[in-house]
């Protein structure tokens, strides 16, 4: 029986976690598509350490069609993917976004069409040292529309604990999600672990920052509980007092951050529907001056 072949585009943290255990299955055939090479992926998991030495590619044009191609960059470099994407699609290839944000589709709809993006809301809280080596704090799950591609992929991980499946209302779960990461744009600011929230100040600024993308989210659709706000933040203050999030990780290392799909998409659906949100518009402000 054919391997199921899949190429991942992006082994950071999240990308590198998600290969690492996708390759521990012989069923399913990897390859990773890096700007540099890596040697080989070691994930310090919950439950001990995983490696694994897929094969790597560098260069797009040695790339081939696959059945899987599963995106893990910054929702900013989605045209450095696309010059993947145009060796790496077959006809019948299928293409899920692991992105941050709400708008996995839409980025992706001017490069693939739109029947085959599989869109997926991806918690894994996972931390990078370096390129392939990753601190794997917690299995996550990750959530993505019922039908028969969500499915499918969900068979993908099947061997892996991570939890996969789908859901009837992809909507609040990319609202949920983003109000989770919304949130955590106050640590990317004051340059502090995740530990930070448990200042009742920067807990009261972290619920307002969540309290509106709430709103926005309710507006959208997404149905989402009245107390969600300050359960992110309770989520924040009862994680190791050490772990970072991703915006955060990215500032530390001195990458471009993810401001737009994590406080702009606030900030302009908040104009669409007349819903004011001044607290993520300051945060792109700050953010964006510190970038």
């Amino acid at each position: 029986m054919a391997r199921t072949r899949i190429a991942l585009i992006g082994p950071g943290a999240i990308g590198a976690t998600v290969a690492a255990w996708l390759a521990q299955s012989p069923e399913l055939a990897l390859t990773l598509c890096a700007r540099t090479p890596l040697d080989r992926l070691e994930i310090d998991a919950p439950d001990g350490r995983i490696s694994a030495q897929p094969e790597v590619l560098t260069d797009p044009a040695a790339a081939k069609p696959v059945d899987w191609v599963l995106v893990c960059t910054k929702t900013y470099d989605v045209a450095g993917a696309a010059t993947w994407l145009e060796h790496l699609l077959g006809p019948d290839t299928r293409v899920a976004v692991l992105q941050n944000g709400v708008e996995h589709v839409a980025r992706f709809a001017p490069y693939v069409p739109v029947e085959r993006i599989v869109p997926a809301v991806v918690d894994i809280s996972a931390e990078r040292s370096a390129p392939g080596r990753v601190l794997q704090r917690m299995n996550g799950n990750i959530l993505l529309p019922a039908g028969p591609d969500g499915e499918a992929f969900v068979a993908l991980f099947a061997h892996t604990p991570i939890a996969v499946r789908t859901t009837g209302d992809f909507t609040t779960a990319l609202f949920r999600k983003l109000t989770v990461n919304c949130a955590g744009g106050v640590c990317g600011i004051v340059d502090k672990p995740n530990g930070i929230s448990r200042d009742p100040a920067i807990a009261e600024l972290m619920v307002a920052l969540a309290e509106e993308c709430v709103a926005i989210g309710r507006a959208e659709g997404a149905k989402l509980a009245d107390d969600l706000a300050a359960a992110v933040v309770r989520g924040y203050q009862n994680s190791a007092p050490d772990s970072i999030n991703s915006l955060h990780a990215d500032r530390m290392a001195g990458r471009p951050m993810e401001i737009d799909a994590r406080h702009g998409v606030i900030v302009r659906l908040g104009e669409t529907h007349g819903i004011p949100t001044p607290m993520n518009r300051l945060v792109v402000t700050l953010l964006t001056a510190i970038q």
